[in-house]
């Protein structure tokens, strides 16, 4: 989901770049009609990059097909890898080539991190909604131990995970208030079970031990997986920014941020891609592009390759979702990760195709509410979630937090002697886009025909917990590396044309 944080925050994660803002209030300034967006820069001079060392190569740019709007003063720097947008993917994808390779990043993004489905996610990394031998099953298995491995070698340099990533092993639980719901959950514990995970079923008497401000009825109970585990993704953003940077001083690391990508650039003899044009730089890549711009994905993709003979339409559209924080919340205390069972169908609904054959069916206008909820390690409640497909669209809706309340007090009857209106000064709302695919699944892998070209996009709510695993199999396609999980069921063939 995309951030909008209905608060400009007074510390920024990183200094000159606001992780994460307003997007109606800070691309509303920058945007009018970039390729990003749809939209372009109005204001030139509110456009920031970090500065590079990576060496300039100036080329002919005679060389290159479709270079439209190129500024006469726009710098060239090359680069091996450029990739195109500073979502979690996009970053942890460029954190993989600087830690297993020698290759030299650039990252490009029209706004900055955090300011996407990145910063107004809910942070968990958790197993205990996945269905193990789907699709997803291995690479989400893959990420998760890349996550523990990641906040392990914080703590072996000295360092609280809690304090940098905001790592919580809180353990998480999928609850149900029917008899029905129940025999789903017990199945739900014996799959993960036989898969080696150490799934428990918990009877309604044995979940109020674990969380007492929760109810769920006699004939209710739990699905629950100990090891899962949550953090901070704009800690975990500026964790990886700053381990990033630190390659900038051997000219492999650069950021360029507030610049829209523009065009590919190709060769006129081989049609290979070779780079991309920003606003305001020529970035050359010597060995590949990706594009990982979240729900963008696809309209970028259309706008990039408009004068390409390439036929490809990624099908990637923006999910709405809202997300409400009560700051500092004392009513009750919670122990775990919860999520009702009633969460892994809107999650996984799919788009349905219409009788008349002339396309999909887009629900625009109903939301799906079901509750999640979470306890950061601020003391803040974290409630969800809503699921909508109603374009790019940001605004608030009021209603929609309120249904997100009520549902949530129907887990938690402590809420509902509450009134939402008594938090109004001491919430944060998130409302943002997760990048949803119609048959579920991220699209990851060379576009056909254009082998320096890759996509990685169309995560939808998994971002954080897929992001390792997507981060080191693009990574693996471009170095030519054996690849640790079965890619066939995110390639572009046969999902994009």
């Amino acid at each position: 989901m995309a951030s909008t944080s209905m608060r400009t925050p007074s510390n920024p994660i990183t200094k000159g770049v606001f992780c994460y803002n307003t997007r109606k209030h800070l691309l509303a300034r920058l945007i009018s009609n970039s390729s990003f967006f749809g939209r372009k820069l109005v204001d030139n001079s509110l456009s920031y990059s970090t500065s590079t060392s990576g060496k300039k190569t100036l080329r002919n740019r005679s060389e290159l097909v479709r270079v439209s709007g190129l500024n006469a003063t726009s710098e060239s720097h090359s680069f091996d890898v450029v990739i195109v947008g500073a979502g979690v993917i996009g970053l942890t994808i460029a954190r993989q080539f600087l830690i297993g390779s020698n290759l030299s990043v650039a990252v490009v993004d029209a706004a900055v991190p955090c300011s996407g489905a990145t910063g107004a996610g809910q942070g968990y990394i958790w197993m205990i909604h996945k269905t193990p031998g789907s699709d997803k099953w291995e690479l989400a298995m893959r990420s998760r131990k890349l996550w523990e491995m990641f906040a392990e070698s914080i703590q072996h340099q000295g360092m609280n995970p809690v304090e940098i990533l905001g790592w919580k092993k809180t353990g998480s639980l999928l609850v149900g208030r029917t008899a029905d719901d129940t025999v789903k959950l017990s199945r739900t514990v014996e799959k993960l079970s036989e898969a080696g995970l150490g799934a428990k079923f918990l009877s309604s008497n044995d979940l109020l031990v674990e969380e007492p401000a929760l109810m769920v009825g006699k004939e209710g109970g739990a699905a629950f997986l100990p090891d899962d585990f949550q953090l901070n993704a704009r800690l975990m953003v500026a964790c990886i920014e700053k381990a990033n940077r630190q390659f900038t001083s051997e000219g492999r690391y650069a950021e360029f941020y507030y610049e829209p990508a523009i065009s590919l650039l190709r060769s006129g003899s081989t049609g290979e891609v070779e780079g991309v044009q920003t606003l305001n730089y020529i970035l050359n890549a010597k060995k590949a592009v990706v594009i990982a711009a979240g729900c963008w994905s696809g309209s970028l993709m259309q706008d990039l390759m408009r004068d390409s003979n390439t036929d490809l339409a990624v099908p990637v559209k923006p999910r709405k979702g809202h997300l409400l924080v009560i700051e500092n919340f004392k009513c009750f205390k919670l122990n775990h990760g919860l999520m009702e069972v009633g969460y892994i169908d809107h999650e996984a609904a799919t788009l349905q195709p219409s009788a008349s054959d002339s396309g999909p069916i887009y629900h625009a206008q109903t939301p799906s509410i079901s509750m999640a909820a979470t306890m950061d390690t601020s003391g803040n409640l974290v409630l969800g979630s809503s699921r909508q497909l109603a374009g790019f669209g940001t605004e608030v809706e009021e209603s929609i937090l309120n249904s997100i309340w009520e549902r949530a007090g129907e887990f938690f009857p402590a809420l509902k002697e509450i009134s939402l209106r008594d938090y109004s000064k001491s919430r944060e709302v998130r409302v943002g886009l997760r990048p949803y695919m119609p048959d579920g699944k991220p699209v990851i892998g060379p576009v056909p025909g254009l082998s320096n070209l890759f996509l990685a996009t169309g995560h939808e709510g998994e971002g954080l917990t897929l992001a390792l695993g997507t981060a080191e199999m693009v990574a693996d396609m471009v170095l030519g590396n054996p690849l640790k999980v079965d890619h066939v069921p995110f390639a572009v063939q046969g999902r994009c044309c």
